[in-house]
Formats: C-alpha cells, sequence, structure tokens
C-alpha cells in the first residue's frame, strides 16, 4: 500500500502548546527554527502514555528493561540490517549525555576531538564539556554537494587529535554518508588507534530511497573503536520525554557503558523508554507517513522558492527534516536568520551557529504543514523586496 503522508496539526492547537519551538516567540512570529515537528504523536505513542499514566506508572526507569532496547534492534535490523545486542546497550537521558560521558572515558583532559562543520551547534560545546578541546575539519563543499573531508580528518588525527565526533545523518546539512565513505573513515581512525562517537538521531528519518550506513555496522574496525548514540526523539517527536541509547558492538566500548555511574541511566525519562519502545516497535508506519509529508514539504518548499525567491538557494537534504537555505543573495550579512525575524517574522536557526561555514545561511524546520511553508517563503519574499 501507498505511503500516507503524516498531516500537522492545525496552528490553533500548536499554539496551546509550551515547548521551546511555540513558548519562545509571539504569535506574530512563524516558528521554524528549533527541531520539534508539528505532527502529531504516532497513535501507539500517545497510547502507551495515557496507559502509563492511568497506572501512575511514572517512577524511575527499570534498567533491567529491555523494551526500548530490542525495539530499536528490531528496527535497525529491518530497516538498515543491523541488530545490535540490547546488553550491549546502555540508557540515558539523551545524545548529548551519550556523548559527553563516552569523551569523558575515552579523553584525556586538553585532548582534540574533530568535529566537522556546518554541524549541530551543541557539539562545540559537548567535546570542553567532556573534557576535550575542538578540532575543526569543515565538510567539504563543492558548491553542490557536502562530503567529510577524510584527508583533513587524517591530518587532524596525525596531528593530534584523539577520535571523531561523527554526525550522521549530519545536521544541518541532511547528509547521508555513503558506505565507502564511512570504511575509510574507519581505517583512518584505526591507523590512528582513534574513535569515533557517532550520533544517529536522525539516521530514522533518513528520506526514501536513500540508505543510511549505522558506523557499528560498516566494519570490524568501526565496532572496535566506535560507540553510537541513537535515540527516538526527532523520529517520533520526543525530546522533551529524555532517553537516549549507547550502542557499543565490541568488548571495549561495552564496557566503557557498564562503567558508566547508575545515575546516567537513571536521569532518563521513565515515559521516554515507553515512548521509545513505542516508537521503534509499533509505529513505523507513522514514520514512513512523515518522511513521505518532510520530503513532500521539501519539493514545496523548492517549487516556492522558485517562483517567488530565487535568489535563496536550498540546499537539499536526504534526512530529517531540516533545510538548510543559503540566503547570502539577499544581502542580508552573516546572520539572515536574524534579519528574518526581524522583518518577516519568521524564526529560522542562524547559520553561524553553525560555524563560520553557517555564514550566509539558515536553517528551516519542514515538519509542519506545506501552507506554514507557503506562508513562510511569502513573508521572506516580501521582505526581500
Amino acid at each position: 500500500m501507498p505511503t500516507i503522508p503524516t498531516a500537522a496539526d492545525a496552528l490553533t492547537i500548536l499554539r496551546r502548546r509550551t515547548s521551546e519551538k511555540w513558548g519562545v516567540y509571539p504569535d506574530d512570529v512563524l516558528p521554524m527554527f528549533v527541531a520539534e515537528m508539528d505532527f502529531p504523536l504516532a497513535p501507539a505513542i500517545k497510547k502507551a502514555l495515557h496507559e502509563a499514566i492511568d497506572l501512575g506508572d511514572t517512577g524511575y526507569v527499570n534498567p533491567r528493561d529491555t523494551g526500548a532496547r530490542e525495539a530499536f534492534r528490531d528496527y535497525a535490523g529491518a530497516s538498515w540490517g543491523w541488530e545490535p545486542d540490547p546488553e550491549r546497550m546502555g540508557i540515558t537521558t539523551d545524545v548529548s549525555v551519550v556523548i559527553v560521558e563516552s569523551l569523558r572515558r575515552l579523553i584525556q583532559p586538553g585532548d582534540g576531538v574533530v568535529i566537522t562543520p556546518p554541524i549541530y551547534p551543541p557539539f562545540y560545546d559537548l567535546v570542553p564539556e567532556g573534557g576535550g578541546v575542538v578540532v575543526e575539519v569543515p565538510l567539504a563543499d563543492d558548491g553542490n554537494a557536502y562530503a567529510l573531508d577524510l584527508e583533513g580528518i587524517d591530518r587532524a588525527l596525525a596531528g593530534g587529535a584523539k577520535g571523531v565526533l561523527l554526525c550522521s545523518p549530519h545536521n544541518p546539512v541532511g547528509l547521508v554518508h555513503e558506505r565507502a565513505t564511512l570504511e575509510e573513515l574507519a581505517r583512518i581512525v584505526a591507523r590512528h588507534d582513534g574513535f569515533v562517537i557517532s550520533d544517529e538521531i536522525h539516521a530514522p528519518l533518513t528520506h526514501h530511497g536513500v540508505e543510511f550506513t549505522p558506523y557499528l555496522a560498516v566494519s570490524d574496525q568501526a565496532r572496535s573503536h566506535g560507540i553510537a548514540a541513537e535515540s527516538g526523539s526527532k523520529a517520533f517527536n520526543l525530546a522533551g520525554l529524555k532517553t537516549a541509547l549507547f550502542v557499543a558492538e565490541s568488548d571495549r566500548m561495552t564496557d566503557l557503558i557498564r562503567s558508566l555511574p547508575e545515575e546516567v541511566t537513571f536521569r532518563a525519562g521513565q515515559f521516554g523508554l515507553i515512548a521509545t519502545r513505542e516508537g521503534f516497535a509499533r509505529s513505523r508506519d507513522w514514520l514512513d507517513g512523515t518522511i513521505a509529508a518532510v520530503q513532500g514539504n521539501a519539493d514545496h518548499l523548492q517549487a516556492e522558492l522558485d517562483e517567488h525567491l530565487p535568489a535563496v538557494r536550498l540546499r537539499r537534504p536526504s534526512a530529517s527534516y531540516l533545510a538548510w537555505l543559503d540566503m547570502s543573495a539577499l544581502g542580508w550579512g552573516d546572520d539572515p536568520a536574524a534579519t528574518a525575524e526581524q522583518r518577516a517574522r519568521v524564526a529560522l536557526s542562524s547559520g553561524p551557529r553553525f560555524g563560520p561555514q553557517g555564514a550566509g545561511f539558515a536553517r528551516m524546520n519542514l515538519a509542519c504543514s506545506p501552507d506554514t511553508i507557503t506562508e513562510a517563503v511569502r513573508r521572506l519574499a516580501a521582505a526581500a523586496g
């Protein structure tokens, strides 16, 4: 049967939400910045959360409950041909904690860690929080496509950096790394006796027709030195419920997970654990519909830009619901999102926050209704004159 795209909630419902997306700006601003969806929760998740409330099942997470871990294994097996062992997984609050707690055990204070801007802005903060120093190796960009600069990463590791913090798929550009690229990255990292922490939070939102390869599925080398951060929070809009998974495939990284203080587990949310289980186990049709809606919205955004704002270029993503917009031709400076908010009352994510390579860019959230995209482009076009 064909996939039925997920429909966004009505604006009257959305404006009753109190989360960051809907609570930060006044009502005359169209919020299209932070990575929250405007879609309703998947029915299976909603049902399970209501049942938990009815039962008063609001206590601490049960570290012996493998439901979410097994659901992720089954989902990864069906979607990517990778079946990680739930016994090699750990539970925590979110992928940021996976990153920080892993870094604390993989580096010495002051060690360099490679990141690849333009990149998810918290990476700049998570590396020092974990004790490291950021080493920037920007993505290669030929004007049409982004890619990891493998030679640059090799030089950075040869120069003393100890490992790589990988964003896979890559936020904000929506890059899905090819398997051959990840295989070569694994060889480079192994040659320097380094490590990779792979943030794969956007992986379940890989677009239809595009193949995602988990880093730990790439090779024995990757499995030996890699640890993955997995979560349903982006795929199923669960960020506020606070659950993510450490995933390992080697004894070394499994020992790292088992060395964590028990509080790292108990800081996770009970509702998040329930929702993660129901998302990966019983909400795959909903997720397919959401991806279809996002891909349709990307098509719609391109059509709107072509007709009303041709100076803005969409760098088409292959994953997630985040559109990377080159707005430099508008003459709105290094941070066009600031002008968009002031003149058009459209809130976008600031490009320079993703690194120097984001100058002239802004990020737009496409997990919304097509009407919202139409309104945003028309407002931006009017502001551009």
